[in-house]
């Protein structure tokens, strides 16, 4: 039989359903291809081996059965999993065993589907490239020289490379969709909401959402419909019922889209974008509208403030919720040699287990919340979040979704960015409008610039998830998939 780690899910499954191969089988296979090349990829920071055999043994015992039973998964390392280290890529939380799973992390395991380790990731979730990491980056399988994307970079490497056929990532400004771009595979931020956030580790509460990745869109729609739904333990989740996203995705896959709408913002200009995004972008467009779609040009007049608005809100909620991380509880304690007063001791363990990107957004959001200067930075940009959100219902009145490309360059090489912040920030140019306004949004693979994939964001209104999953399915029912270099 073929490589089992080149398979999708959707493979994987039929496979399994028709007894040709056995959930350890599938596992082992996985786990041995991590063990061979994630020396060179650095996706994971802990491999659960054991608890991966385990759980494919229950389900090869027939004690769990399910849609995705039995098909591995990689976990995002800021999704607490009991039993097995969750840092957040910190060195503040270094070792630290949750003694609970995140609510996700429950419906992963109720549906019968083999945990395979933790993935890199910039710590806390803050950055666009996976280098803020307290353990060291995680290297594009396109070009070990560049970087995966951020902040889940980990997740999307390991599709990527074939460590794992499906990931869960979580998305704050863009961080499943941005390395989704990247790395040529499939990222889906859903509606905020529309999955728990029971069990994250928080940066920014208004904004984070945990979402599924794949290498194809029928995939992420399996896991979609596998982690979203109300928990009544997270006061943010809706209690409505998730969108039809598998059957969408699979109606989009039969390459129809006639009456569909497709909403192309007038503020996204292309100002900043590679000529090799933007004309991967626009065949791709070409390609939609000979499955039947329209193109229609909207006007966004706020988007060109969404990025200064979100690096203030962001910020601002992770000074706050970053302010659990004493020294007092758990993870890092440093200099409590008993002279030293309580609050040298926090400082001091902050200063070790922070990283300077964390540290820089601590501080600027610090300085947002401060007196006096509250209205003037933090008030002022939950305005503009609020002008941005009544730009996307406007736009949703006239189209049924809006496309852009995910990210206005193709990954960069290491060290490109990290000496000036703001250049590192446009990464997340086209991604952040959506989290401010919390509907869901998606990037598919839609060509190669420069022999490096290239991501194409499709947009639609809040619990309407299943309308980007369906115009998600034609595009790759047009354009196909990528096939990453073998490593």
């Amino acid at each position: 039989m073929s490589d089992l780690t080149r398979k999708t899910a959707v493979e994987l499954r039929e496979l399994l359903d028709a007894k040709e191969v056995s959930a350890v089988e599938v596992a082992t296979a996985h786990l041995d291809q991590i063990a061979a090349v994630d020396d060179r990829v650095h996706a994971f920071l802990h491999v659960d081996r054991e608890g991966a055999l385990d759980a494919a043994r229950r389900v090869d015992a027939g004690e769990i059965t399910g849609p995705l039973a039995g098909v591995p998964i990689a976990v995002k390392d800021v999704v607490t999993t009991k039993g097995i280290p969750t840092t957040a890529a910190s060195k503040i939380l270094e070792g630290w065993k949750p003694p609970y799973d995140a609510t996700i992390v429950e419906r992963l395991k109720a549906a019968g589907m083999p945990i395979l380790g933790k993935t890199n990731m910039d710590e806390f979730a803050m950055g666009s490239s996976t280098e803020y990491s307290a353990y060291g980056p995680t290297n594009n399988p396109w070009d070990l020289g560049r970087i995966p994307g951020g902040s889940g970079g980990g997740s999307a490497a390991a599709l990527a490379a074939y460590e794992a056929p499906l990931a869960i990532g979580t998305d704050t400004g863009g961080s499943i969709r941005q390395p989704g771009a990247v790395t040529g595979t499939v990222g889906a931020k859903p509606t905020y909401g529309g999955t728990s956030r029971y069990g994250l580790i928080a940066f920014s509460s208004s904004l984070d959402t945990p979402g599924p990745c794949a290498r194809t869109v029928e995939d992420t729609a399996l896991l979609h419909a596998v982690i979203a739904g109300h928990d009544p333990r997270d006061s943010t989740s809706i209690a409505q019922p998730v969108p039809d996203v598998v059957a969408a995705a699979r109606l989009g896959l039969q390459g129809d889209l006639t009456g569909v709408r497709l909403g192309i913002v007038k503020e996204f200009t292309g100002e900043g974008a590679e000529p090799g995004v933007l004309a991967a972008f626009r065949e791709s467009l070409e390609a939609l509208v000979k499955l039947g779609a329209e193109v229609v040009e909207v006007s966004c007049p706020h988007f060109e403030y969404a990025l200064p608005a979100y690096y203030l809100i962001a910020p601002s909620e992770c000074s706050s919720n970053l302010a659990r991380f004493d020294g007092v509880r758990y993870g890092l304690r440093v200099g409590d040699d008993g002279q030293r007063s309580l609050e040298e001791v926090m400082s001091l363990t902050r200063e070790a287990g922070f990283g300077p990107e964390v540290k820089r957004r601590i501080i600027i959001g610090t300085y947002a919340l401060s007196s006096g200067y509250y209205d003037a930075y933090y008030g002022q940009a939950q305005k503009v979040r609020t002008l941005i959100t009544r730009d996307f219902e406007t736009a949703f009145s006239k189209v049924d979704v809006l496309v852009s490309p995910t990210t206005p360059f193709v990954a960069f090489p290491f060290g490109s960015r990290t000496s000036d912040p703001y250049q590192m920030y446009l990464a997340d140019l086209f991604t952040i409008p959506t989290n401010l306004y919390g509907g869901p949004a998606i990037s598919v693979p839609c060509g190669l610039s420069e022999g490096l994939p290239v991501g194409f964001q499709i947009m639609a209104p809040t619990m309407a998830d299943d309308r980007m999953y369906r115009v998600a399915g034609a595009l790759e029912s047009a354009v196909g998939t990528l096939t990453p270099p073998a490593l």
